[in-house]
This record gives structure tokens, C-alpha cells and sequence, in this order.
């Protein structure tokens, strides 16, 4: 026996997090019967439907990493019809990303279908570090450093900076492109900690998410992940 939530996201439909709230939401039913509290437990037997779907255990679980880019978002289906990022993937599976990249934000996103490893690289607990390039409107100045070493405050929580370096300075335009590596998910946290220090970021993209770097992927293309990436992303735990 295992609970419902955890079944949905091993056969593959979703996160285990948003599954908890598919079932809150009575989305969720199994043996002809909605489940709308959590804590339900099923076994290999049990038919379960969510959102009309009948789950199968059986599916084969399919990893990518995708360099998003600009003005793709980042879910499964988008009511305004704006371009979403398994479009781009071509798979019939139901693949959905791991976390978000906003609208003009570019670089590494992981979409699967397995449920269990998103849960694992979603949840705060496990701290992956993330690396993104930011092109800002500005010189930095030698306080920046020292505020970066001390973390920034956001909502009046400090966002711990793991790794921080200058990678170029343009003094004629007045521009920086820097690297920011941090271990937090919260909305839009590398463009709030740079408008905290007085700056507006230009540009934004993700090269690297734990283990995974985007090499020489290119804007819009994507590659399977391999057997050996997938173990290190588990071994997050």
C-alpha cells in the first residue's frame, strides 16, 4: 500500500505536490469513488483516474533538458495559447518542467514525466544549487560585493549567494554580465535580489542546474537526459 499522492506522481502525471492538490481539489478518483482527503492509500490494483485520466503504472519514464527561450512558458497549456515549453519537445508522453523559468528568462529546464524525481528536485529542503548569467544596468560597486557576501534581503528573508563572479563590464554602456549561483527557488529571486541592490536585470539565463550544464545546447533545443544524469539528480535526496 502506498499513498494516493505518491502513486499519481510514480505513474508519472504529475509532482507529488501538485498531486496533493488535485486531490484536495476532488480531481482524483479511484475505484469509481473521489478521494478528496489526503492520507488515502491504494495498492497495485486500485483503478485510479485523475482528471478524467486513468493512470498507467506501467508508463516509460522520459527525462529532457530543453534551453528554453525567451517568451516560451514554462507549463503544460497556456490559455492565452502562447507558446509552451512541451511544445518544443516532441514526445507523446505527458511530460510537464520541473519548476519555472519566467517568460524572458532563457537557459536550462528539466521536463519528465516522473513524478518522484520532480518532487525531489522541487522541494527546498535539498538546496540544488542553481547558475544563471545576468546582464544588469550598471557598474558594480566594491558595497555590492560586501552585500553579496552577506546575502541579500528579499521580503525580509536573505538570499544566501553561493557563488558570485564578474564575468564582463561594458563602462561605455554601463552595463555588467555577471554569474549568480543560489540554492532557492522563490518567483523571480535573481531579479528581485539584483532590484534590491538598485539594479534592473537586462537579461536572464540559466546554465546550469545541479549537475546538468547546458553545454552547447542551443535556444530552443533539447536533448534526453542519460541513464548516469538521471542517477546523480536522484541522488539529491
Amino acid at each position: 500500500m502506498e499513498r494516493l499522492q505518491k502513486a499519481i506522481a510514480d505513474a508519472g502525471y504529475t509532482s507529488r505536490r501538485k498531486a496533493e492538490e488535485l486531490i484536495k481539489q476532488g480531481k482524483v478518483i479511484v475505484n469509481g469513488e473521489v478521494i478528496d482527503t489526503l492520507g488515502y492509500k491504494v495498492d497495485s490494483n486500485d483503478v485510479i483516474e485523475v482528471e478524467g485520466h486513468t493512470l498507467n503504472k506501467r508508463v516509460i519514464k522520459e527525462y529532457y533538458m530543453l534551453n528554453k527561450p525567451r517568451e516560451v512558458i514554462c507549463s503544460v497549456h497556456d490559455e492565452a495559447e502562447r507558446l509552451c515549453v512541451t511544445d518544443l519537445i516532441d514526445t507523446s508522453a505527458r511530460i510537464y518542467p520541473v519548476g519555472r523559468l519566467d517568460y524572458d528568462t532563457t537557459g536550462l529546464i528539466i521536463l519528465t514525466n516522473d513524478g518522484t524525481l520532480a518532487n525531489i528536485l522541487m522541494h527546498p529542503r535539498h538546496q540544488i544549487k542553481k547558475t544563471y548569467i545576468a546582464k544588469i544596468n550598471g557598474i558594480l560597486k566594491e558595497e555590492d560585493f560586501k552585500n553579496l557576501r552577506k546575502g541579500i534581503l528579499v521580503d525580509n528573508r536573505r538570499v544566501s549567494i553561493d557563488n558570485f563572479k564578474v564575468k564582463k563590464q561594458d563602462k561605455e554602456k554601463t552595463t555588467s554580465l555577471v554569474e549568480v549561483t543560489i540554492h532557492e527557488g522563490r518567483n523571480h529571486i535573481v531579479r528581485r535580489l539584483f532590484e534590491n541592490m538598485g539594479y534592473d536585470v537586462l537579461k536572464l539565463n540559466r546554465s546550469k542546474y545541479g549537475c546538468l550544464e547546458l553545454g552547447d545546447l542551443k535556444s530552443g533545443e533539447y536533448r534526453s537526459l542519460s541513464e548516469s544524469e538521471v542517477k546523480k539528480l536522484y541522488d539529491y535526496r
